[in-house]
């Protein structure tokens, strides 16, 4: 039975294989867009003031579950020469596999936007750099820019969920868009809820939310 599930996780993660190379892959990435021809089926196009650093196909899993849910993540970044972040986007398709039917993504962030007809939840944030939990998407997106000399700073950050299936909630498209914290002049413990600058952090997100929606544009996948 055990090899039974592990084929079927495999088949499972293949299915997520970016694969950038092969003619018939079901994602890739060309010319700053990635391009997805299902679930869903878009063109995301990024700003040029990142570039393409690389993918990354896994699953989640806890021991009690085992393998639950897939991702695929693909990574877009700049940094100085000092190798410190200057902007990322980082772009994931995820579900939950098909062997844990219960299970479903819940967000409750009241604040939604709308990218090129798509609704999706916002969240918006600073982060400092922290060790990270091995197995989250976190995990993997870091490690893969640090294996390409990226390094974490202070972070602003937006996330962006859509909900491919608001009603049965198991499958979604996440994009955040990340900036250094440097140019405002503030770190993110002075900005955080609680910060000495907390104040500050309303119109700092504000323009952090427009310049995001800016920088990334959607189109419909039409075969």
């Amino acid at each position: 039975m055990r090899t039974v599930w592990i084929a079927f996780v495999a088949s499972a993660l293949l299915g997520l294989l970016p694969s950038c190379h092969a003619a018939d892959a079901e994602r890739f990435v060309t010319n700053n867009t990635v391009v997805s021809r299902r679930d869903p089926a878009v063109n995301i196009k990024l700003t040029d003031s990142v570039h393409y650093v690389g993918t990354d196909h896994f699953a989640f899993t806890k021991p009690e579950l085992g393998p639950f849910d897939a991702a695929e993540l693909f990574a877009f970044a700049d940094a100085g020469k000092d190798g410190l972040i200057r902007k990322y986007i980082w772009v994931q398709f995820e579900g939950y596999l098909p062997g844990h039917p219960d299970l479903h993504f819940t967000y409750d962030s009241p604040k939604h936007v709308t990218i090129d007809g798509l609704d999706f939840y916002e969240d918006i944030g600073v982060a400092s750099p922290k060790p990270l939990k091995p197995g989250t998407d976190s995990k993997h997106f870091y490690s893969l820019l640090a294996s390409h000399g990226y390094k974490r700073g202070d972070l602003m950050w937006v996330r962006l969920v859509h909900l491919l299936d608001p009603a049965k909630k198991r499958k979604e498209l996440m994009i955040i868009y990340a900036e250094s914290l440097a140019p405002t002049g503030y770190t993110a413990q002075q900005l955080d809820k609680g910060g000495s600058d907390h104040s500050k952090w309303a119109a700092i997100a504000a323009a952090l939310s427009r310049r995001a929606i800016q920088d990334i544009h959607i189109t419909r996948n039409i075969k």
